[in-house]
């Protein structure tokens, strides 16, 4: 099995520490450049199925462009009435979590010069479907809990394992927008 953690003296868990480094620093001399915008563009297709492209975001004041673009679809399975030609929406938000807190965790490790070898996470969460089908409005229509395990490997104590899984939880912005809700403004527009 190849190592994740070193090819060289600056690359950690894949980070080049370095350019991590100048870009913390260069953030902190200028606070705009942190501001990046992302978004997808989406197409129901039928049913439960639609499809998201991604190809484009904006960050320390520059339009990027992905190096390849993206196609990601979404569809219900059988037993929610779709075909299953792709995740659930709410797969891809357990998705989405658990890359950012993997990510968040060995980014903020990187930094500190702590070396992981594996990461390994399982997440779940629970969905009550009276919530979205309007049958009870004491429901929550979205996950009541979420569940996260992660399995580390890294050659640390116990403690440090800990404050390795803490660095995700605190510096993941999936994690943050989830937990403490964020502002969602919806608007309609006629097609032609």
């Amino acid at each position: 099995m190849t190592s994740k953690t070193q090819t060289s003296t600056s690359l950690i868990n894949g980070v080049d520490r370095e350019k991590l480094s100048e870009t913390v620093n260069l953030i902190k001399a200028t606070p705009e450049l942190g501001k990046f915008k992302f978004g997808i563009r989406n197409e129901w297709l039928d049913g439960g199925h639609s499809r998201s492209t991604i190809s484009s975001f904006f960050g320390a004041g520059t339009d990027f462009e992905h190096a390849v673009k993206f196609a990601v679809d979404s569809d219900e399975p059988a037993i929610l009435l779709g075909k299953d030609q792709g995740p659930n929406a709410g797969e891809y938000l357990l998705h989405a979590l658990a890359a950012c807190v993997t990510s968040a965790m060995v980014y903020h490790a990187a930094a500190r010069g702590i070396a992981i070898e594996e990461v390994e996470s399982s997440i779940d969460g629970d969905i009550d479907l009276r919530g979205f089908l309007g049958l009870d409005e004491n429901v929550r229509k979205g996950y009541q809990e979420i569940r996260m395990k992660l399995r580390i490997k890294a050659d640390v104590s116990d403690e440090q394992l800990q404050e390795l899984s803490a660095l995700g939880q605190q510096y993941s912005p999936m994690l943050d927008s989830i937990s403490n809700g964020v502002p969602v403004k919806v608007a309609a527009e006629r097609m032609n």
